[in-house]
């Protein structure tokens, strides 16, 4: 019989996909209040990959993601996932869109050996949580490199997500 551990601390990436960088940036104090100093940014630029979003966040989508220096439990990711979804409904009552969202948040986690993301959609890879919240191992890393599964969505899979996650796991390999 194997003996139980807690595994390390992981790092929390929040993904922000936005009608544009404004809206992030007005985003960023609230997201710091509750999960601390930002540690690693990748500043805006266009998201081009699907047009899903087109009706909620518009025809020219801008995404993001921030790191935080503080480190997080893997299972604390159900209530940073819950806490995003109730912030993004906050608001787009705030920007007057109720019902659209002007901002996705999409909370995951980083440990040395895979990336997660949350979400509330269950599909065959996904592994049930708690409350509703499902999460999706979306990249592992092997031979010093991260890499897509199958299903791993297609912006996951391009080079400038792959190298920001791969210099966010070398800050994780510092930390811990």
């Amino acid at each position: 019989m194997g003996a139980t551990h807690t595994p390390l601390p992981s790092k929390l990436v929040i993904g922000f996909l936005a009608r544009n960088a404004e809206l992030i940036n007005k985003l960023r104090p609230k997201l710091q209040s509750l999960y601390g100093e930002e540690s690693s940014i990748l500043e805006p630029f266009p998201f081009k990959f699907t047009n899903y979003y087109i009706e909620e966040i518009g025809n020219t989508p801008v995404r993001a993601f921030i790191t935080y220096k503080t480190l997080i439990a893997r299972e604390t990711i159900v209530d940073i996932k819950l806490k995003t979804n109730e912030i993004e409904l906050e608001f787009a009552k705030e920007c007057g869109t109720e019902g659209l969202r002007p901002v996705n948040l999409d909370p995951g986690y980083m440990t040395l050996g895979q990336f997660f993301l949350a979400t509330t959609k269950d599909q065959r890879q996904r592994v049930y949580m708690r409350n509703g919240i499902y999460v999706e191992p979306t990249l592992y890393f092997q031979d010093n490199h991260f890499h897509a599964f199958p299903w791993t969505y297609r912006d996951y899979q391009s080079e400038e997500y792959i190298l920001f996650l791969e210099s966010v796991r070398k800050e994780l390999r510092k930390e811990i």
